[in-house]
C-alpha cells in the first residue's frame, strides 16, 4: 500500500507492541525504558548583600540546568521536559506523574484519570523525513490501525495534518478515537523523523472528559519538537 512497511512490516523484529495500563498499544524500543532526569527551575529573590559564594552556587546551578535534561515549570500550568540525550522536548499538564512503562522512553500521567497521559517512544529508521513514508493521511491511518491500537478496538481517524517546526522539520499530527466496551480514549499523536529515529508522542484522555481536556491535550501535542544531534 505504501512505504509504511518499514514501520508496520519489515521492522517487526525491532518493534514490539505492548499494552500499557491505559489499555492501548505503544511502539517499543528494544532497550530498557528510562526515567528522564528532572531539574526544576526555581526563582528566588536575592538582596544586594548576597555573598560571593552564594552567587557562584547559583551560577553553577544555572549552568547545570542549561546542560542537562529535565522538566521545568512553564506558564499556564504546564511542565517542560527537555531530553537532550534523545533530542526532544514537550510540555505536559502540571500534576501528572512520571511512571515507568516498558517500551516507552518516558511517560507522564494523571494518577486518578489514567487515560490522561503523554508518552514518547522511538524506533530506528533510515528515513530522513517523515514525509518519506508517504501521504500524511495514509501514514496516520496506518499507524492508528496497525500500531497504536489493538485489533479489538473500534478506531476512527478524526484529522491528520502536516506541521513544520522553526527548523523546518516535518511532523505528522493526527487525532483519533479508540473505543472498547469499557471506555473510549480520545488521542492526539505527533510523529516525526530525526537522528536516525522515528519518534512518536502520544497523548489523550477519556472521551467523557474530552471537553475539559481537549485544549490541554492539543497543547501537549503541538509542543513536541525534535532537535538535531551530530553524534548519533
Amino acid at each position: 500500500m505504501m512505504a509504511m512497511t518499514s514501520v508496520c512490516g519489515s521492522q517487526t523484529s525491532r518493534v514490539q507492541t505492548r499494552l500499557s495500563s491505559s489499555g492501548r498499544k505503544a511502539m517499543a524500543v528494544s532497550r530498557p525504558s528510562k526515567q528522564t532526569s528532572r531539574i526544576c527551575a526555581q526563582s528566588s529573590a536575592e538582596g544586594e548583600s548576597t555573598s560571593r559564594r552564594n552567587a557562584l552556587m547559583l551560577g553553577g546551578t544555572a549552568l547545570l540546568g542549561a546542560t542537562l535534561a529535565g522538566p521545568a515549570q512553564a506558564k499556564g500550568g504546564f511542565e517542560v521536559v527537555k531530553d537532550q540525550q534523545d533530542a526532544y522536548q514537550f510540555v505536559y499538564p502540571f500534576g501528572w506523574q512520571e511512571v515507568s512503562i516498558p517500551g516507552q522512553d518516558v511517560v507522564y500521567k494523571d494518577v486518578i484519570e489514567p487515560l490522561e497521559s503523554v508518552s514518547v517512544s522511538y524506533i530506528p529508521t533510515e528515513k530522513k523525513s517523515i514525509s518519506e513514508y508517504g501521504d500524511v493521511k495514509e501514514v496516520c491511518y496506518t499507524l492508528v490501525r496497525k500500531v497504536l491500537t489493538t485489533v479489538n478496538q473500534d478506531v476512527k481517524l478524526i484529522s491528520a495534518e502536516e506541521r513544520k517546526d522553526d527548523g523546518g522539520r516535518v511532523y505528522y499530527d493526527f487525532e483519533y478515537t479508540a473505543s472498547t466496551p469499557r471506555y473510549t480514549r480520545h488521542a492526539m499523536t505527533s510523529v516525526t523523523v530525526g537522528n536516525g529515529k522515528f519518534y512518536t508522542l502520544e497523548t489523550g484522555s477519556n472521551e467523557r472528559r474530552w471537553s475539559k481536556m481537549a485544549d490541554k491535550v492539543k497543547k501537549v501535542q503541538k509542543s513536541f519538537v525534535v532537535g538535531d544531534r551530530t553524534d548519533y
